[in-house]
């Protein structure tokens, strides 16, 4: 039985009052008891001074940074966030602080030290973790392996515009059926004259929906081995589509890639990638600089939580006096100092040579998880305002969780570390014997 109704025409040609469809109040405006985080608060969440740790250079660096994303990002982000919009207008600002190729010496690009690139990504995540991870895409992963992997010609011909943000890259290893098990990706690169032949298709690619340049990781037809390509836009064959509705990180663009016999010429083969082992040199960097995010994170929300608590009163009181909120505050400040220091001794582990896989995989998962515990407060301290975006925390808590997942999940990087120590690998499952064990 089909059962029809004008109700809703009905109602909506009713005479109404005229304050229905007015756009929502300015949060400032309809609570005025708390500054949102348009107005980025100042940072107290060096509790410990760790800024005597770093060098002039990499105070500097830090300095501009958080001016810059204090004062021309935050006020813009929550509105790009909520429309899950890239926010190009941000793009020549961030060009002007030069942290695009980070570490990478020579080609227009800022040679800052590990610890400098870190503090900067901690920065930009303390603001907006979305942006942070529009730049580690671009400078920590795509550069980087054009940096340590490509040729001469390559670096000369890419860096220097990807340095200055002319020219936009992403990075693609991921595949609809392999995340974890990235070794055993299926796109396919066969050799013909002149080029290569990609097929296959990746998932959950950031950046990939604008970006110039695509770095693609692909599985060589003759060796059997994975090699690196990069790809042009607008390359006969490629598609790229973006992936929506995420609750995380909803600025970055993350997009579905599909190659469908995609011509790649010889001098887009990137030589120094001849193994999986190979996309290691990458990524052991860029998991040190993953692990900043969750720090920069924490450190904004602490920092929000601080001033929001020291504003709103309930009870004629403010927030901030109330023991209950005064331990999760402290426990929160507590994670971030801890945070900060695994941090940093990565980074100098790294700068020395020593740092290994373990190590990279233990920071990683356990500063996103101390993390988490750091947002989840956050929210319990903000109260209804929790669940805003406007405060910063509610955007903080979404934004973690894809960071929680992606570089290696709190789950296989536990593994990487195990096998590590131990020296028995449990990253695969044990083959099943055909005989009963009975």
């Amino acid at each position: 039985m089909t059962v029809h109704s004008n109700h809703k025409d009905d109602f909506d040609k009713a005479p109404r009052s005229s304050y229905f469809h007015l756009p929502p109040l300015d949060v400032s405006v309809a609570f005025p008891q708390a500054t949102p985080g348009s107005t980025f608060p100042p940072c107290t969440s060096d509790y410990f001074l760790f800024d005597d740790l770093l060098t002039p250079e990499e105070q500097a660096v830090r300095l501009r940074v958080r001016e810059c994303m204090e004062k021309e990002v935050a006020p813009i982000m929550t509105k790009y966030w909520e429309k899950a919009e890239f926010p190009f207008e941000v793009v020549p600002k961030l060009s002007a602080l030069r942290v695009a190729g980070g570490t990478i010496k020579g080609y227009g690009c800022p040679g800052h030290s590990i610890i400098g690139n870190a503090i900067a990504t901690a920065e930009v995540a303390r603001v907006d973790a979305s942006c942070s991870t529009f730049i580690l895409v671009h400078s920590s992963l795509a550069m980087l392996t054009i940096a340590l992997c490509g040729s001469e010609e390559q670096k000369q011909k890419y860096l220097p515009s990807l340095a200055q943000f002319k020219t936009i890259a992403c990075w693609a290893l991921t595949e609809p059926d392999y995340g974890s098990d990235a070794s055993a990706l299926k796109t396919t690169a066969t050799k013909v004259k002149g080029g290569w032949i990609l097929e296959g298709q990746k998932r959950w690619i950031g950046n990939s929906t604008f970006a110039d340049v695509l770095v693609i990781f692909a599985r060589n037809t003759t060796t059997n081995e994975i090699n690196g390509y990069i790809v042009k836009k607008d390359a006969p064959g490629l598609t790229v589509t973006k992936i929506e509705n995420k609750i995380g990180l909803r600025i970055v663009q993350n997009g579905d890639i599909l190659l469908q016999k995609v011509f790649v010429p010889d001098e887009d083969r990137i030589p120094g990638v001849n193994s999986f082992h190979d996309t290691n040199k990458v990524l052991a960097v860029s998991r040190v600089m993953v692990a900043w995010q969750p720090i920069g994170i924490s450190m904004g929300v602490y920092d929000m939580c601080h001033r929001y608590l020291k504003e709103r009163k309930q009870f004629g009181a403010p927030l901030a006096a109330f023991q209950l909120n005064q331990q999760k505050l402290v426990q929160m400040l507590g994670n971030v100092q801890a945070m900060f220091l695994v941090g940093w001794r990565l980074c100098k582990l790294y700068e020395s040579g020593k740092m290994t896989p373990g190590q990279a995989s233990l920071g990683k998962s356990w500063i996103t998880l101390r993390a988490r515990e750091t947002v989840s407060l956050g929210r319990e301290l903000l109260g209804g305002n929790g669940i805003l975006a406007d405060f910063l925390v509610a955007k903080a808590f979404c934004d973690l969780e894809p960071i929680y997942t992606y570089e290696g999940t709190y789950d296989i990087n536990s593994l990487v570390t195990g096998r590590e120590i131990t020296g028995l690998s449990s990253l695969r499952p044990p083959t099943l014997s055909k005989r009963s064990r009975l």
